[in-house]
């Protein structure tokens, strides 16, 4: 039953807007969910054309349908950095509604292709699946579990043969710590994980529905199918994987064998994403990686000591200018460390914490982590510090962030940074002031001893790597079986 609406607030972002309709062009309609409405929207600016997620406010019965849709919106900024995810561009609200604005992706869902072509070859199958589990591990690595993985779920960026494929709609998605246990069945009947429905699962269920798209691509249906939902439901937790019917007799022993990993009832047992990532399958004749990908928190901050002393103290600057929803999932990431919740993270706190999410260093890395993240040099890394040092650095892209940080050194307003402005900022901080000439002498391109806008932008760039309380119910789409039918 919906909540009453004394417990409804009135917004579900914590700040006040512009109006979607002064700046963007409403098209048509894109798409249907089951929460909100896909428009085409035209940037009256520039003419760029992006998708516009409306939801309803109506549809949000009680807060906690407030807190997810602002949760989706934090793991969309949260994600932003993957090439493979939709990215958000900014997000809007009114009395009735909140907007999404986000990439365009033009060439559809992945569902209506393999509705179209009935399954895909080997070879194709192993492209698509590899970027699907790339998007889960890169998603566990920032500690978010997607919970709704489906071919609906992943759209084409054009309507090419081999456009990028991109994940999106992350309405049921979640952060997470290691070793939390969820109970809230959610997902789509399909492709939920039997933990799921026996409420009580972690991030290995994301792996699960890999593995039951993965099926569906080799062989246009899905591996536990039945007339109802509970009867499908059944077959997951009970069924057997047909590998007899076709086209399974011609389809190879290595990706059958992978396809039994991925959908291994017991999670413990379940292959990892990096373990799908790394299997023969995928792997073919080139190099496997070797080892799972960093934890977000980890690959950050190595980049973030191998930095000059300038660089730290400008993402500094930058992260305090950030907003709450891009900020949203690196508070999440702060709280897994910081076990006392005092606000700042030891050296303790530390070690435990990037041993429980897979980091095998010894305590001299990191305590060298520890010190270059400690910018004020008090022993501890506080929040701000961890900001700066863990904030991806594509949002850097941005002229604006960029210009306010020139302006933060730059105190005189002469467009130059002077060695006298970069030894006040360091005392600031609480930064030494040695070896500034050295390092001003490697960012001042034409030698005249002090940084101008374009060398520190220059400086800024180089080498960053682009690097739910719903219902099971409501989430769920029986047409589908009507479709994998038509497929079959």
């Amino acid at each position: 039953m919906p909540s009453s609406s004394s417990s409804k607030p009135s917004s579900v972002l914590p700040y006040k807007t512009s109006n979607l309709r002064d700046h963007y062009k409403i098209g048509r309609k894109l798409g249907q969910g089951q929460f909100g409405t896909t428009y085409l929207c035209v940037d009256k600016a520039d003419g760029s054309e992006y998708a516009c997620k409306s939801i309803p406010k109506r549809k949000l019965f009680c807060r906690e349908d407030y807190d997810d849709v602002w949760r989706e919106i934090q793991i969309m900024h949260h994600l932003s950095e993957h090439p493979n995810v939709v990215r958000i561009r900014g997000t809007y609200e009114d009395p009735l509604f909140v907007h999404l604005v986000m990439e365009l992706c033009g060439g559809g869902e992945l569902f209506d292709r393999i509705i179209q072509k009935g399954h895909y070859s080997e070879r194709k199958a192993v492209q698509l699946i590899k970027t699907i589990v790339g998007v889960i591990e890169a998603c566990h690595s920032l500690g978010v579990m997607h919970r709704d993985l489906k071919p609906e779920n992943f759209l084409f960026s054009n309507a090419d043969e081999d456009a990028p494929l991109k994940a999106t709609d992350f309405g049921l998605s979640v952060f997470y710590k290691p070793g939390e246990i969820f109970s809230e069945v959610v997902g789509s009947p399909y492709y939920v994980a039997p933990e799921v429905l026996l409420k009580y699962y972690g991030p290995e269920s994301d792996v699960w529905s890999a593995g039951v798209i993965l099926y569906i691509l080799l062989s246009g249906v899905p591996p536990f199918w039945a007339e109802t939902e509970a009867g499908i439901f059944r077959q997951i937790l009970q069924g057997t994987l047909d590998f007899e019917s076709e086209p399974w007799p011609s389809i190879s022993d290595s990706a059958k064998e992978l396809i039994k990993n991925m959908l291994t009832r017991d999670p413990k047992t379940r292959f990892t994403a990096h373990q799908v990532l790394c299997h023969p399958w995928i792997v073919d004749d080139t190099v496997a990686p070797d080892r799972p990908l960093d934890s977000a928190v980890l690959s950050r901050l190595k980049e973030f000591s191998a930095m000059n002393k300038l660089k730290k103290m400008a993402l500094h600057v930058i992260a305090e200018s950030l907003s709450e929803e891009e900020i949203g999932g690196l508070k999440e990431l702060f709280k897994m460390i910081d076990a006392d919740n005092n606000g700042t993270i030891t050296f303790e706190e530390l070690k435990i914490g990037l041993r429980r999410v897979g980091a095998e260093l010894t305590e001299h890395e990191i305590q060298a982590l520890m010190e270059a993240a400690d910018i004020d040099n008090s022993g501890t890394v506080d929040y701000g510090e961890f900001l700066a040092a863990t904030v991806h650095l594509n949002k850097l892209e941005r002229e604006e962030t960029l210009v306010s940080a020139f302006a933060y050194f730059d105190k005189d307003g002469s467009g130059y940074i002077t060695i006298d402005e970069l030894s006040q900022a360091c005392r600031d901080f609480g930064l030494n002031d040695g070896h500034l000439d050295d390092m001003i002498r490697e960012i001042d391109q034409n030698n005249d001893g002090q940084i101008d806008y374009g060398e520190f932008v220059a400086m800024m760039r180089k080498g960053n790597g682009a690097v739910g309380r719903r219902t099971m119910t409501g989430c769920l789409s029986l047409n589908v079986g009507d479709a994998f039918r038509a497929a079959d």
